[in-house]
């Protein structure tokens, strides 16, 4: 697999990796049991768009001074449109959040815990589907056109079902999980095995972990092509994918108060896939620059969040 990644980039990613994690769990123990404001989710959002900022500026800066301006750009727009494609597919995984949250019941202090570990298991899961994919897509080209072909029927179906509500009262996997996991019936802190009457048992936040982190595994089976759709580089799609991911738990609070206020937002993904999905399908006819691309995206983006806020002040007004 080929890339464009330096000693460091490399060193300047993981550290940056290790440490933003390292503050996140220190955040959580130091915090107890208190709630995440609005404001604080923002200023946390803030701090890891910064984080993402920063490194596509070193991007852009070492690959200036080892291949040249005209390939830094490049690169660096690639890395920039895959961050925004992630950050946008990111928002689905917070209406899913919630309605895992919601079903369960689940305190506000657990969800800050069972999101950060959903977060490192993502990081982890994120970074094995990355390299398998790039090294599929080195040795079978072909393979572009199978997840072309993928994203755009996924389009498809999310378009399709964006005004179906999701719930889990039928959902054959939690009742499979019930069914062979000895479970207790309620939370006991943020103990994910406790003991009861002798014997070893599940809590129900085992259960919500369980679900948080499928749901990453389903988002990723769509953001992770997608971004390859993007540019081919292992690195750029990792880093740019985690990068994204990494303010998942700030975004999650911070719109979890107002996410009903998006309701056409499904759409807007759902042409983004179909967009990428096609783009990747015609990728040896027509080569769509990676500029094109990123205007293309905000495009769809600021149209349906206009028309959701649009749509939600007209309700609220009548």
């Amino acid at each position: 697999m080929e890339t464009i990644a330096t000693p460091l980039l490399w060193g300047a990613f993981a550290l940056s990796v290790v440490v933003a994690l390292w503050v996140d769990f220190a955040g959580l123990k130091s915090r107890g049991k208190e709630g995440v404001t609005f404001r604080s989710a923002l200023n946390w959002s803030l701090v890891w768009f910064t984080l993402a900022l920063a490194f596509g500026g070193l991007l852009w800066w070492e690959l200036s001074g080892t291949l040249g301006s005209e390939l830094a750009n490049e690169r660096t727009l690639e890395y920039f449109t895959g961050y925004l494609v992630e950050k946008s597919l990111a928002v689905d995984n917070v209406f899913i959040f919630l309605l895992i949250f919601s079903y369960f019941a689940l305190p506000v202090h657990l969800q800050r815990r069972v999101l950060l570990y959903g977060v490192l298991g993502a990081i982890i899961l994120r970074a094995i589907m990355i390299f398998i994919g790039g090294w599929l897509i080195a040795e079978f080209h072909w393979i572009l056109y199978v997840f072309g072909a993928f994203l755009v029927l996924t389009g498809v179906k999310m378009w399709q079902a964006a005004h179906e509500e999701p719930s889990l009262e039928d959902n054959a996997l939690l009742k499979w999980l019930k069914n062979h996991i000895p479970m207790s019936k309620d939370y006991d802190g943020e103990k994910f095995f406790i003991w009861e009457n002798g014997k070893r048992v599940a809590t129900p936040l085992f259960l919500v972990l369980i679900f948080v982190e499928l749901s990453d595994v389903m988002f990723a089976v769509d953001s992770i092509p997608a971004i390859f759709a993007i540019t081919s580089d292992p690195f750029i799609v990792l880093t740019s994918n985690i990068y994204a991911i990494m303010g998942l738990r700030a975004m999650y609070f911070m719109l979890a108060g107002v996410a009903d206020r998006f309701s056409l937002l499904n759409y807007g993904l759902a042409v983004i896939l179909v967009f990428i999905g096609t783009k990747m399908l015609l990728l040896d006819v027509v080569k769509v620059p990676a500029l094109v691309s990123l205007a293309v995206i905000v495009t769809i983006l600021t149209i349906t969040v206009y028309l959701s806020l649009r749509k939600t002040q007209k309700t609220f007004g009548s």
